[in-house]
């Protein structure tokens, strides 16, 4: 959680993105957002902010942030 501080600009610190551009992080599966940070990381997955935050980020930090998202509860509700 106090390594997600720095996400929750973009992505809320509740996974519910505060911009229009950003990802809704909550709720998504470890596989998923380990793979594209890690693709963020590498320059395999382009994003200007991204670019210069997900370097930084160790396979522990990758790890840890990808476990706290996915373990964030949300409501879906099917339009009727």
């Amino acid at each position: 959680k106090k390594k997600a501080t720095q996400c929750a600009v973009c992505h809320g610190l509740d996974g519910i993105a505060k911009v229009p551009l950003a990802a809704n992080l909550a709720g998504q599966t470890e596989v998923y957002l380990v793979r594209s940070m890690k693709a963020y990381k590498t320059g395999e997955r382009k994003n200007e902010q991204m670019s210069v935050i997900a370097p930084k980020l160790s396979d522990e930090d990758i790890a840890n942030l990808a476990a706290y998202y996915n373990s964030i509860k949300i409501k879906v509700e099917v339009p009727k």
